[in-house]
């Protein structure tokens, strides 16, 4: 539009737009197709779709808001476009969902893999950094977990959608603890295990007897007695 065509007072133009009035009626008409034909292309995607997202699956989230929102509300565009761009996409997702099937590379390409970041209490502080995986966070999901302590902990696996599955040690042996710094009072009652220490850093334990700096695990210098579960 030409700057002398814009006014504060123009009020049909700023609710309506260029459209004629006639066309909010069809706006619900089309919104009515699209979001039928959008529900059949969320169950031909699959269960996953409702789930938490692979990076794939919310890529093609993403690229559905898009393409639903032209031929709803765009009066010069029809329907039959986005609903091919929408048959289009549902076709692409399921063909690399099947090759993901066939063949594992394209399956760690496009979905990713598990990963371990916790064995027998004990930090992998390189798997971490590499997907960029902070302490405080997994600290949090296992709080979340009921876990005080990484001696409670067999493994920790991060699974290819993000979500966090947590093996508790049986029975739970001293580790470093979880709980936060800031909350001094509780740490402070926390059962301290004389005989055990532990790495400050990574969480690796030795008995006190045998202590040697750096850690051997991850060459951090701190060390401490280890917590008992409470």
């Amino acid at each position: 539009m030409k700057k002398e065509e814009i006014h504060l007072a123009d009020w049909q133009r700023i609710l309506l737009g260029q459209a004629p009035l006639e066309f909010l009626l069809e706006v619900v008409v089309r919104t009515l197709i699209v979001y039928v034909v959008l529900l059949l292309a969320m169950r031909l995607l699959g269960k996953r779709m409702s789930a938490q997202l692979t990076v794939a699956e919310l890529s093609v989230m993403i690229m559905l808001g898009g393409i639903v929102s032209v031929p709803m509300q765009i009066p010069d565009r029809g329907i039959l476009h986005g609903l091919l761009v929408l048959a289009c996409v549902v076709g692409l997702y399921r063909g690399i969902n099947w090759l993901a099937f066939r063949f594992r590379r394209v399956e760690l390409l496009t979905q990713g893999d598990v990963h371990i970041v916790v064995a027998d209490g004990v930090l992998d502080l390189d798997t971490m950094a590499r997907i960029r995986l902070s302490r405080q966070q997994l600290f949090a999901n296992l709080r979340a977990d009921g876990m005080q302590q990484l001696g409670q902990v067999k493994r920790v696996y991060v699974e290819a959608n993000g979500e966090f599955s947590i093996y508790p040690q049986e029975p739970p042996r001293p580790g470093l603890s979880l709980l936060p710094e800031k909350d001094a009072a509780i740490r402070q009652a926390e059962p301290a295990d004389s005989s055990v220490n532990i790495c400050q850093q990574c969480g690796q334990h030795m008995p006190a007897h045998q202590l040697v700096a750096p850690c051997p695990t991850c060459g951090h210098q701190q060390w401490a007695h280890g917590i008992n579960h409470m």
